[in-house]
């Protein structure tokens, strides 16, 4: 396990010494946000702080040793307990094993990641000493003798770490296809499956929604999304890529022949005692096909509509929509901003034993009990508006079609809303109110969208501030003028907060997501706007004197209950 440091953060120790300024860490923090970066590599490189001031500093603020590793001979056995690719990623280097301690010269001691993965690699206790990054570097080029790093990803993938148990194979369907042997035994490879295992346990471990595996000339590029933002990993090289696609291609059942043309697959593997699908798509690129697996985590599944964590007016409004007989409850928003899994809620509420709830999906993301599910197969012409025609004819009373496309599927979608059937979908607006005339723009005449709509959502997905590291501010009252802040009756005391960065949010300030909704219904005041073809803006104003509370609002309602901040509010909102 790790060695249990003073829990310290080097900016802090920094400033406390008076050798950076406060513009300076900022700067440099900042970059080290964006790139991944080591903050302690940033200062010195930048000239904000020289090498032995870092390392006199972290030697007494953490109470460990600091040496110098210039003239070092270290054993061959010892070297061989760290890899190279390691030693020179982390700036590292073993210095001996007494037991089941190895000592450790790093350049930054406060970095437990890498502390945490060498003890996975080894299943040493590890024991850090500080040493000058410039010296370290210069002492792994010469005792591991200038190898490549490319070797990292070959090291890591040989070593099994616990929890990642093999993904369930999903095997090609039986039609003809030329021989492709040779790669389909590269593909089956230890070293391949253990990568594959490998890649897909880290997304699951840093908690990521979509796992992107991109070639490019020279070198294979893996990044995470978590959180919303794309975050670079450890990569593999790319001699070995052609068996990780095929690899990967043979877990999610698709033809590992077809280079050419798109493919769309589904893997599965166990994580943690639970199954976690993956919908994997493969697109030819110029260096080779880029991968996307996205990760659809069962068990991470909100399905309760109060949990999701709405506030008061769209709450209330959403309820009011669900219990009526009939009608169209449609949500907007960019991909990825949690619309599918609003609509899973809405349909594990109404999901009773004397509802017939079908729903027509592409994919099917999540399997729901008791409710009657239908994948839409657009190469047989199976598409969502003839999908939607056929369950019409199932008796539902409840019918949740994934995404309105096209003006066919609309029109069968508003006239099952106005035959007596609930029916749940999701558009691309902007905002709420644009729902009205994109519908009208998809071709539906007015008086039916009118008729039909009762209810009209929009959500984001804002960063969550991290409970470890986050602290009160004070905003002063200009700026809360600015961002058009209006108190709340149902928040006493607001509280403005932001997050200073730890180990345990990757010093970002954030750790999850909340969702924020701006909803409104189908109001009186709404229908001669629609019937008169009236923009969005038109509509939207007349919807917030009806009550509406719109996403800028819903999105400093959290901020003043301090679950984000500011900086989210106006990234991912516009004024009112």
């Amino acid at each position: 396990m790790a060695a249990k440091l003073q829990k310290k953060r080097l900016p802090d120790m920094l400033k406390e010494e008076g050798l950076v300024t406060q513009e300076q860490l900022s700067e440099c923090l900042e970059i080290h946000r964006i790139t991944g970066q080591s903050l302690p590599t940033l200062l010195v490189e930048k000239g904000h702080l020289s090498e032995e001031d870092l390392v006199i500093t972290l030697s007494e603020n953490l109470g460990i040793p600091h040496i110098r590793v210039t003239n070092y001979n270290i054993p061959k056995e010892v070297l061989n307990e760290v890899p190279e690719a390691l030693a020179r990623q982390y700036q590292m280097l073993p210095v001996s094993i007494t037991g089941e301690v190895l000592t450790l010269a790093m350049a930054d001691p406060l970095n437990i990641m890498a502390i945490d993965d060498l003890h996975m690699v080894t299943s040493y206790q590890i024991e850090p000493v500080v040493a000058m990054m410039s010296e370290l570097k210069e002492a792994v080029d010469r005792l591991y003798g200038g190898g490549k790093a490319e070797t990292l990803f070959d090291t890591l993938a040989a070593q099994q770490k616990d929890g990642m148990d093999e993904m369930v194979e999903v095997h090609a369907g039986d039609e003809e296809v030329e021989d492709v042997s040779m790669l389909e035994a590269g593909a089956e490879d230890e070293p391949v499956k253990k990568l594959v295992r490998l890649i897909t346990f880290n997304g699951l471990e840093a908690d990521a929604s979509d796992i992107h595996i991109e070639p490019f000339e020279k070198v294979v590029r893996i990044r995470y999304r978590v959180d919303g933002a794309l975050q670079e990993g450890q990569a593999p090289p790319k001699s070995i890529f052609p068996n990780l696609v095929a690899r990967l291609k043979i877990l999610s059942g698709c033809r590992i022949d077809e280079h050419r043309l798109p493919q769309d697959g589904r893997a599965r593997m166990r994580y943690q005692g639970r199954d976690i699908d993956f919908r994997v798509a493969f697109l030819p690129c110029k260096y080779g096909e880029k991968v996307v697996l996205r990760v659809l985590d069962q068990g991470s599944l909100t399905l309760d509509l109060d949990s999701l964590g709405f506030e008061p007016q769209p709450m209330n409004d959403f309820r009011f929509a669900l219990q009526l007989p009939h009608g169209m409850v449609l949500m907007t928003g960019p991909t990825g901003s949690g619309k599918t899994t609003t609509l899973y809620s809405a349909l594990h509420k109404l999901n009773q034993i004397d509802t017939n709830i079908v729903t027509v999906e592409d994919p099917i993301e999540y399997e729901l009990f008791g409710v009657n599910q239908v994948q839409v197969q657009q190469r047989i012409g199976f598409t969502f508006a003839e999908a939607l025609r056929q369950i019409l004819r199932q008796d539902p009373d409840v019918v949740m079609v994934g995404e309105i496309r096209d003006g066919e599927t609309a029109d069968v979608a508003v006239k099952a809303a106005l035959t007596g059937h609930l029916v749940l979908s999701t558009l691309h607006t902007n905002d709420a109110a644009g729902v009205f005339p994109r519908l009208t723009d998809m071709g539906v005449e007015p008086f039916l969208v009118q008729s039909s709509v009762a209810l009209a959502a929009a959500q984001r997905l804002l960063k969550r501030i991290c409970k470890e590291c986050k602290r009160q501010v004070e905003v002063p009252p200009d700026v809360l003028e600015r961002f058009q802040y209006r108190p709340f009756d149902y928040i006493d005391t607001p509280t403005f907060v932001e997050g200073e960065g730890c180990s345990k949010c990757n010093e970002s300030g954030y750790k999850g997501r909340v969702a924020v909704i701006e909803a409104t219904r189908n109001h009186p005041e709404l229908q001669p706007l629609v019937l008169e073809r009236r923009s969005g803006q038109e509509i939207k104003q007349v919807a917030i004197k009806c009550g509406m509370q719109t996403l800028r609002q819903n999105a400093l309602a959290k901020a003043a209950k301090g679950l984000t901040t500011l900086a989210q509010v106006h990234e991912h909102t516009i004024g009112d």
